[in-house]
């Protein structure tokens, strides 16, 4: 008896979900799961190739907390996605004339202490091109596995292209401003304008079709504001958003400068870093927040990025209590120095999604029956018996 009721009761679940009992396909299954409903492994600052000897030699001498904070690396982003991050943060500073950061200040430092010369910071001369420029700290750390910000998107568009079942792609973008006081006669990165913002989607508009985008107009659908359509579900589901890529704004107070003259994010293309409540809110950054409080924005519809490490401290001594706490919630980005793919140098400090999935049914909010095995599988090519 109790047998014939629990499959009914599935069979009941299954017809509403609209899959079959015994076979759910990826197909199927990405027609119920939407683009929030699941979580991935983000990489923070992916771009950063980290410092070069004697630059490295020379912040240790000059301010070792400094240098524990920053002595990180990542790979190029086409290996970081083999390695199965989904979501990457890049940086990027104005430079309209160009040239503005072609010499970092941290090279003639490392010159006058007598240290051996670094490999040639810029030896094709990238930077002294107009255009946005990928850096972590103007002076003191640019370095970076691509120095363009149009570069970063053709190495991420190439691999999406190359891999066109992934699940959508979230690229958190950071514009930076001001320089390092402690450096004399140092470069400032110029705050951004409304222009430098239009000169952002212009470039991402110059790599990535509109096809290939998922934008704010397109969640945004007949709702009178983008916040209403993301309370309402209206995310695009991952049949829509397969292959394509999503971006992000990471510094809030440069929202209300995006957003002039875009109402509900209208005719723009990354989503901004903003508080429920406004016309915009669709995403939401809570780096240091309670799981209950992600938890809670996640269930009204918001996607939420947090970080699960931050300044080397928990790799160097494998503190995983913020790592494991977030892979308990469901922020859909957990963003981390030490990607599966990276492990710490000094602990066995890394962050994964169990069993080293790529993507998983978000813990919140996933539809019942939502496996995880297909979320980065060929669409229709696979199927996962379900329990009975």
């Amino acid at each position: 008896m109790r047998k014939s009721i629990a499959l009914v009761l599935m069979a009941t679940v299954a017809g509403l979900l609209g899959v079959k009992v015994g076979a759910q396909t990826a197909a199927s299954q990405d027609k119920l799961v939407h683009l929030n409903q699941i979580q991935v492994i983000g990489t923070h600052n992916s771009y950063n190739r980290g410092f070069a000897p004697s630059e490295a030699k020379w912040l240790q001498a000059q301010n070792p907390k400094a240098f524990l904070a920053l002595d990180y690396a990542h790979k190029p982003l086409a290996s970081q996605l083999d390695g199965g991050v989904r979501q990457m943060e890049i940086d990027i500073a104005a430079d309209p004339q160009g040239g503005r950061y072609s010499h970092p200040r941290i090279t003639d430092l490392v010159r006058d202490a007598k240290l051996p010369p670094d490999s040639e910071f810029d030896p094709t001369h990238e930077m002294d091109k107009p255009g946005l420029k990928v850096i972590h700290i103007v002076d003191l750390n640019e370095r970076s596995n691509c120095q363009l910000f149009v570069e970063c998107l053709k190495q991420v568009r190439a691999w999406s292209q190359a891999h066109p079942k992934h699940v959508p792609l979230f690229l958190l973008i950071e514009n930076k401003a001001g320089g390092v006081r402690t450096i004399p006669n140092g470069v400032t990165a110029p705050q951004f304008t409304a222009a430098d913002f239009d000169e952002l989607d212009a470039d991402i508009r110059s790599v990535f079709s509109p096809s290939e985008l998922i934008v704010p107009d397109q969640v945004r659908g007949k709702y009178p504001t983008l916040e209403a359509a993301v309370l309402a579900g209206n995310w695009p589901t991952l049949e829509a958003s397969r292959g394509k890529v999503l971006f992000l704004m990471d510094q809030k107070p440069s929202g209300p400068i995006y957003t002039a003259g875009h109402p509900s994010l209208r005719d723009r293309i990354l989503f901004t870093n903003s508080t429920p409540g406004q016309a915009e809110a669709a995403f939401v950054e809570e780096n240091d927040a309670p799981v209950a409080e992600i938890n809670s924005l996640v269930k009204r519809g918001y996607i939420v990025r947090a970080r699960a490490d931050e300044d080397t401290a928990a790799a160097r001594t494998n503190d995983i209590r913020r790592r494991d706490e977030l892979l308990t919630s469901g922020a859909q980005f957990v963003s981390t120095d030490y990607p599966l793919s990276e492990p710490s140098k000094w602990t066995s400090y890394s962050v994964g999604l169990p069993g080293g999935k790529i993507a998983r049914c978000n813990l919140i909010n996933a539809p019942v029956g939502c496996q995880d095995a297909l979320l980065e599988q060929g669409v229709g090519t696979e199927t996962i018996e379900t329990s009975q």
